[in-house]
C-alpha cells in the first residue's frame, strides 16, 4: 500500500520540475522587452536631461566637475534669456515666422491637394512628383538664390522672407499629406453637397475641412517642426530684426568664451514649443500612421 501510494507523488515530481522551467521560458520576453525599453528610453532621455541639468548650474561647475545634478541650483541663466532683447526677441521672431509658415502652408496645400484627389489632368502624377522633389533638396541648394532675390527686393531680414523660405520646403509635404486624407473621403460627400445648393467655398470649410481635421493637424505639425528647428535658411535670410534663436544660439561665443549655462538653457526652452505641438496633436499624428500618410 505505501509503495503504490507514494508512486503518484513520485510521478508527479518530475512533471513539475519540467512545468517550472517553461512558465520561466514564458515570462523571459516581458522581462526582455522591458529591459529593452527601459533602455530605449534612457537613452532618449539621457540627452534632455543632461541639457536641463546644464541649465540649472553656473559655468564654473559645468567646467570644472561632473555632477550627475547641481550642487548649487541656480535659475539665473533662465532669467538671463527671459530678460534679455538678444535672446528672448528671438523666440519671438521664431514664433512669428513659423506661424506665418503654418497659414501659408494650409493655405495654399489644401485647395492643392484637393485638386490632386478629386481631378485627373494631363500630367498630373508628373507635377505631383515634382512637388515632392523640391522636398528632397538639401535647404542649401536655395540658400543663395534667396539671399540674392530678397535682398533685391528688400525683403532680407524679414519674418515673410523666412516663412516663404520655408514654404518651398513645407508646401510639397502638406500637399502630400493631405492628398491622402482626401482621398480617403468618398467622392458622393462631393456631390450632395452641390445638389443641397453648397458652393464650393462653404462647402468646403463646412463639410469638407472637419472631415479632414487630422490631416490638416499632421500637415501643420510637420510645417511647424521644420520650421522651428531648420536654421540654415533662417540663419542666411536675416541678420537683426527677424534673427530667430536657432540662428542666436550659433553666435554665443563671448570675450569670456562660450556662455555653456545659458546655452543650455537657451536648448531647454526651445525644446518646449515643440513638445507642446506633439502633445496637442499626437492623435492625428496616430491617425497618420495608420492611413499610411506619416
Amino acid at each position: 500500500m505505501t509503495d503504490t501510494a507514494q508512486a503518484p507523488g513520485a510521478a508527479s515530481l518530475p512533471g513539475r520540475a519540467t512545468e517550472a522551467p517553461a512558465v520561466a521560458r514564458r515570462k523571459l520576453p516581458i522581462k526582455g522587452s522591458v529591459v529593452v525599453m527601459t533602455l530605449y528610453l534612457v537613452f532618449l532621455l539621457l540627452p534632455i536631461y543632461w541639457l536641463l541639468n546644464m541649465s540649472l548650474k553656473t559655468n564654473t561647475e559645468i567646467l570644472n566637475s561632473f555632477t550627475l545634478w547641481p550642487r548649487d541650483l541656480t535659475f539665473a541663466n533662465y532669467a538671463t534669456i527671459l530678460t534679455d532683447p538678444a535672446w528672448y526677441s528671438g523666440y519671438i521672431n521664431s514664433l512669428i515666422y513659423v506661424s506665418i509658415n503654418v497659414v501659408i502652408t494650409l493655405v495654399v496645400a489644401l485647395p492643392a491637394a484637393y485638386a490632386f484627389s478629386r481631378y485627373h489632368f494631363m500630367g498630373d502624377k508628373h507635377l505631383f512628383f515634382w512637388l515632392l522633389t523640391n522636398r528632397m533638396a538639401p535647404p542649401a541648394v536655395f540658400a543663395l538664390p534667396f539671399f540674392q532675390l530678397y535682398s533685391s527686393v528688400n525683403l532680407f531680414d524679414t519674418h515673410i522672407a523666412v516663412a516663404l523660405a520655408h514654404c518651398l520646403f513645407n508646401v510639397p509635404l502638406a500637399v502630400w499629406i493631405l492628398e491622402g486624407f482626401m482621398r480617403g473621403v468618398p467622392k458622393e460627400i462631393d456631390e450632395t453637397a452641390y445638389i443641397d445648393g453648397y458652393s464650393f467655398p462653404r462647402f468646403f470649410v463646412k463639410i469638407f475641412m472637419p472631415l479632414i481635421a487630422s490631416g490638416i493637424g499632421v500637415a501643420a505639425f510637420f510645417a511647424f517642426m521644420f520650421s522651428w528647428v531648420e536654421l540654415l535658411l533662417s540663419r542666411t535670410l536675416t541678420s537683426v530684426d527677424a534673427k530667430p534663436i536657432a540662428a542666436t544660439m550659433t553666435r554665443t561665443v563671448g570675450a569670456a568664451g562660450i556662455d555653456w549655462g545659458v546655452l543650455a538653457a537657451a536648448g531647454v526652452l526651445t525644446i518646449v514649443p515643440g513638445a507642446l505641438v506633439i502633445y496637442f496633436v499626437r492623435n492625428y499624428i496616430a491617425k497618420g500612421f495608420a492611413l499610411g500618410r506619416v
